[in-house]
C-alpha cells in the first residue's frame, strides 16, 4: 500500500500530545510547546515474526526452603499453566476464609509480601504445582489422578494453607485436601507464629502423600506391613530433595555449599528446619544423609522410613559422584546434579508404580529400580550402587560383596564396576524376620497423614480400589456390629 507524503504528515500530527499549559507555570509555555511538538514514541517494527509461548503463565514469589534458610529466602518462580484467581487451576484449589480468592496483580502474576496470608495461599499453591508437575514430566507427561479421580471424576484437591492450630499437616483422602496447621513453639511470644505451609519441605512432602495415595492407593493402609508404611513417608521426603534439586537455583546454591560434595552439611538434608528447631530439635525433623539400619529401628514408621531415605540419599551421592567424574569437562557441576537427580527421580517413581498394590517391601522397591536400571541401558555401576545402599542398611541381602564399599576402596568412577563381575538385578530380604516386616505399625510420631483415622480404619483392599471416602466408609466395621444387633 503507498502511503502519500499528505497522509503520513496527518499521522504525525495525530501522534503528537496537546499539553495545556497552567495558569501558575508563567514562562514555561515555551519549553512546554517544544515537548508537546515531539512525536509520541512508536513500537519499532520487526521484519521476523517473535516466538511466543503456546498458553500463559504466572510468576509466584515463593520460599525456596524453609524461611529459616536465609540463604535462599522468598524468590520467584514460573508456574507455566494457566492459574485462576484462588490460586485454582484444574487440579487444585486455595481455601483461606476471608483471604481466597486472592487476585492476580496487573501482570496477571502473584506476588506478595511474605508473611502475608495472600503470600501464603500463592506459596502454597505453587509449590503443590510443582511437585506434581515434577511426577507427571516423569510419567510421560501424563497427569497422576487422585484417589478420588476414578471414572471421570474431576474433583481438585483442596489446599488450607492455614487449616487450623497445631504443630503438623497432613493429606486427607476423606476431605479431599492438604491441610497445613500453624502453632506458636513452646516459650515463644505467641506473636512468633510457624505456619507449616511455609515450609517448602512440608508442603512437598505432604503434596508426595497425595500423589502416592494416586499412584498406590492402597499403601495407606496401617494393615500393611510397617515398610508400606515407611515407603509413604519416604516418598514424603524424597520428593521435597528431589523437588529442591529440580530447581537450577537450588542445585547451583547446594553445589557452591558443599563444593559438590552431597554428604556435606546442606540445606538439602535437613528437612523441615524451622519446624524442627521449633520442637527442640538441633535442626530439621529428618535428615536424609543419615547411616540407620532396618536392625535399629523396630516397626515406628518414621524411623523406618528414614532407612528408606536414606539408601535412596546415598544412591544419589553415588551416582553424583560418577556423573560428575566422566562429564565435568563438558558440563557445569549443577547441571550435572539436576540430570543426576531427575534420572533417579524416574528411576524410584517408575520403581513405585511397578511394585505390589498392597503390602509392598522396601525389596520390591529396589528389584523394580535394578530392573528398570537395565532396562534402559544405565552404567553397570548404577545397579552396584542400588545393590550396596540397600544392603548396607539391611534392607536386602549382599549380592555384590560390600568390601570394596566398607574400605573405602571402590572404583566409583568405572561405568562397568559390579565388585565381582555380576550384574544381579533380583535380590533378597536381608531378614524376613525383621519387625519392619512382621510387626503392626506404629504410627505415633508419623505426620498428620498416617494418622488420620481413615487410614487406621479403613483395609488396604477397600482403599486400594480408590474412589472418595465417605465416614460410613471408617465407621464401617461398628456399624456392622450395630446392624447386627439391631436386627435381633
Amino acid at each position: 500500500m503507498k502511503i502519500h507524503q499528505q497522509e503520513l504528515q496527518t499521522q504525525r500530527d495525530a501522534e503528537t500530545t496537546e499539553i495545556v499549559v497552567p495558569a501558575q507555570w508563567p514562562g514555561r509555555a515555551s519549553q512546554v510547546a517544544q515537548v508537546a511538538a515531539r512525536p509520541l514514541p512508536r513500537p519499532v517494527p520487526r521484519p521476523v515474526p517473535i516466538p511466543v509461548p503456546a498458553q500463559p503463565g504466572h510468576r509466584f514469589l515463593v520460599y525456596k526452603q524453609d524461611p529459616s534458610v536465609t540463604a535462599l529466602g522468598a524468590r520467584l518462580t514460573f508456574i507455566p499453566t494457566v492459574v485462576l484467581n484462588g490460586p485454582t487451576d484444574l487440579r487444585v484449589q486455595t481455601e483461606l476464609q476471608g483471604v481466597t480468592p486472592v487476585a492476580r496483580n496487573i501482570n496477571g502474576d502473584f506476588v506478595f509480601t511474605p508473611g502475608t496470608p495472600q503470600f501464603d495461599c500463592a506459596h502454597t499453591f505453587a509449590v503443590v504445582r510443582e511437585t506434581m508437575a515434577m511426577y507427571e514430566r516423569h510419567n510421560g507427561g501424563v497427569p497422576i489422578p487422585f484417589a478420588w479421580n476414578v471414572g471421570g471424576n474431576t474433583e481438585r484437591i483442596t489446599v488450607f494453607p492455614h487449616a487450623g492450630e497445631g504443630a503438623n499437616a497432613f493429606y486427607t483422602r476423606t476431605a479431599k485436601a492438604l491441610k497445613f496447621l500453624f502453632f506458636t513453639p513452646q516459650g515463644q511470644p505467641s506473636s512468633n507464629v510457624l505456619f507449616t505451609c511455609q515450609s517448602f519441605d512440608i508442603v512437598a512432602h505432604e503434596t508426595g502423600h497425595a500423589i502416592l495415595d494416586g499412584l498406590k492407593p492402597g499403601w495407606l493402609s496401617a494393615d500393611n506391613p510397617p515398610q508400606t508404611g515407611g515407603l509413604h513417608e519416604a516418598f514424603g521426603d524424597i520428593t521435597a530433595i528431589f523437588l529442591a534439586l529440580a530447581q537450577p537455583d537450588q542445585a547451583d546454591a547446594l553445589v557452591a555449599l558443599t563444593k559438590a560434595n552431597l554428604h556435606d552439611k546442606s540445606f538439602l538434608t535437613e528437612l523441615a528446619e524451622q519446624f524442627g528447631k521449633a520442637l527442640g530439635m538441633p535442626s530439621g525433623l529428618r535428615n536424609a544423609d543419615n547411616d540407620l539400619k532396618l536392625s535399629e529401628v523396630g516397626n515406628e514408621v518414621h524411623a523406618i522410613s528414614q532407612v528408606f531415605t536414606g539408601a535412596i540419599y546415598d544412591i544419589l551421592a553415588d551416582v553424583y559422584t560418577f556423573e560428575l567424574s566422566r562429564q565435568q569437562r563438558t558440563k557445569d557441576a549443577a547441571v550435572v546434579l539436576i540430570e543426576t537427580a531427575s534420572t533417579l527421580c524416574k528411576l524410584v517413581f517408575d520403581a513405585i508404580v511397578a511394585s505390589p498394590a498392597t503390602g509392598a517391601r522396601y525389596v520390591d522397591v529396589a528389584n523394580q529400580m535394578l530392573q528398570a536400571s537395565a532396562n534402559r541401558g544405565d552404567p553397570a555401576i548404577y545397579r552396584t550402587f542400588i545393590r550396596n545402599r540397600f544392603a548396607v542398611r539391611e534392607i536386602t541381602t549382599a549380592a555384590t560383596p560390600l568390601r570394596d564399599l566398607m574400605s573405602g576402596q571402590m572404583a566409583m568412577t568405572e561405568a562397568a564396576y559390579t565388585g565381582d563381575g555380576q550384574d544381579v538385578t533380583e535380590v533378597q530380604p536381608h531378614d524376613e524376620n525383621s519387625a519392619s516386616l512382621l510387626a503392626g505399625q506404629d504410627r505415633s510420631r508419623c505426620c498428620g497423614t498416617m494418622q488420620m483415622p481413615e487410614y487406621q480404619a479403613v483395609s488396604a483392599e477397600k482403599l486400594a480400589q480408590g474412589g472418595s471416602l465417605e465416614d460410613d466408609d471408617i465407621l464401617r466395621s461398628g456399624l456392622d456390629e450395630l446392624r447386627s444387633t439391631f436386627s435381633k
